[in-house]
């Protein structure tokens, strides 16, 4: 049964109305304004009927106050008036009322005005709703358009539509251009299935570092783009895309994938980078394509990158000049000592290098440990490590190449050595640095691997 609320001052209008309409539908009788707007917060009705000519609050303005409240917005009101001019008949369709029944009532009139007004509330409702069940449906298939099936994150149209829209209205942020690197050997290895797993497997990780507001995105292939939303500096945007490589490479390593499957990052930086998806997206490209060329596996900016060129761009040398500016600037012997932020790029280039020989290239993890029952300070652990990196300089050869990893363990890559020759090495070293080092608080440990296996093992 619908329910009608009647609003009036006076008790005998409202006993005429509720005579007449009790017989039909479900009546709610008010005396005031305030009364209405009470019985509104939680109550429920189907249709209002409300005089115009109260005291306190008139009609109007309680017909002002209901549509200032959201689940009272589209109920209708019929107003209720002795007045039968044309300015009060203008004035109730102003105000928002759907009718208005003159006083004194006619019971039939009254009856059909509102059985009326209910039939029409009805079918607006009913296509109101199939309007916004249409809505949803187009929106449900618009957002299944723009998703990649794959994975769920959104398909590069979208991502540029939104990314453009942010940079449009201001927004900073910075675009990652991420790819896995060596991923066909997970499809050509372990089948498309495992490579699809290992496809989903990376949107999770991206949406783990990700947050609210971030736009995520599959290009195509192994290539996916995130626009971090409202972060520019470079030290949260290198902890988060260090963090993506290292969770990843993770996984993989879980799957038991033997293909030295990685991601190499590029990052471009809105606004200085550009302030179009375009151009922040081809300047990410470039920053990722530094990567793939010096070794994969790490990120780079591409402000870096056009830094180092602009430093270099204010001059032109001929090639004499460039070899003489490439050449090593020591003449003495020992081993290539270099700064760790670059070594992985050295590193690699090596690898590639063995790929396509015949020659053995060993890798020493050199680790100072603490002798027993000893607790050396950081001044003395520094002092061991000067004498390890001096003993390391005056054994190894000119090819040899060294770099502290920590303040604790220093690396070295022996071209063209060995098991045997890298534990002679290491024994040497070791030897030599407890002739250098008097203390006792300190002891030397190292492992060997062979550099394509990069599990290092102990010497047995």
């Amino acid at each position: 049964m619908k329910t009608i609320l009647v609003v009036d001052d006076d008790n005998m209008n409202l006993a005429t109305t509720r005579e007449v309409l009790s017989g039909e539908y479900k009546t709610v009788l008010v005396k005031k304004g305030t009364q209405a707007l009470s019985y509104l917060e939680n109550g429920e009705c189907d249709i209002i009927l409300l005089d115009i000519n109260m005291p306190e609050m008139d009609g109007f303005e309680v017909m002002r106050k209901l549509r200032q409240i959201e689940h009272c917005k589209n109920i209708p009101v019929i107003f209720l008036t002795g007045d039968n001019d044309s300015e009060t008949e203008s004035r109730c369709f102003k105000e928002g009322a759907i009718d208005f029944i003159a006083k004194p009532f006619v019971p039939i009139v009254m009856l059909s005005r509102i059985a009326r007004i209910l039939e029409l509330e009805e079918l607006r409702r009913s296509l109101a709703d199939r309007l916004e069940q249409k809505i949803q449906e187009v929106s449900d298939i618009k957002s299944k358009s723009y998703r990649d099936v794959l994975t769920g994150l959104w398909n590069r149209e979208y991502t540029e539509g939104v990314v453009n829209s942010l940079l449009e209205c201001g927004t900073m942020g910075a675009l990652l251009m991420i790819d896995m690197d060596n991923f066909k050997l997970i499809n050509d290895n372990y089948g498309h299935i495992a490579g699809d797993k290992t496809l989903k497997m990376f949107a999770d990780t991206l949406r783990t570092f990700s947050e609210d507001g971030d736009v995520l995105c599959r290009i195509g292939g192994d290539e996916f783009v995130v626009f971090v939303k409202g972060v520019t500096t470079k030290a949260e945007l290198s902890s988060r895309s260090a963090d993506i490589i290292d969770d990843i490479c993770a996984k993989i390593k879980e799957c038991g994938y033997e293909t030295d499957t990685s991601v190499s990052i590029g990052i471009a930086k809105a606004p200085e980078d550009g302030l179009e998806f375009s151009k922040l997206y081809n300047a990410a490209d470039k920053a990722l394509y530094y990567v793939k060329q010096n070794g994969k596996n790490s990120y780079h900016f591409f402000s870096d990158k056009i830094a180092e060129e602009s430093g270099r761009g204010g001059k032109t040398v001929d090639i004499k000049y460039l070899k003489d500016l490439m050449n090593r600037a020591d003449n003495g012997k020992g081993a290539y000592q270099m700064e760790f932020d670059s070594f992985h790029h050295v590193y690699n280039f090596i690898r590639r290098f063995i790929d396509r020989s015949e020659n053995e290239v060993q890798t020493l993890l050199f680790t100072i440990t603490e002798s027993e029952n000893e607790q050396p300070d950081a001044a003395e652990t520094e002092f061991a490590m000067d004498m390890l990196e001096k003993s390391i300089y005056t054994l190894l050869r000119r090819s040899d190449i060294s770099t502290r990893y920590s303040s604790r363990q220093i690396i070295v890559i022996l071209m063209d050595a060995n098991r045997t020759n890298g534990d002679m090495v290491a024994n040497r070293i070791i030897t030599s640095f407890h002739q250098n080092y008097a203390g006792k608080k300190v002891d030397i440990d190292y492992g060997i691997a062979r550099l394509e296996n990069h599990n290092i093992s102990k010497p047995v």
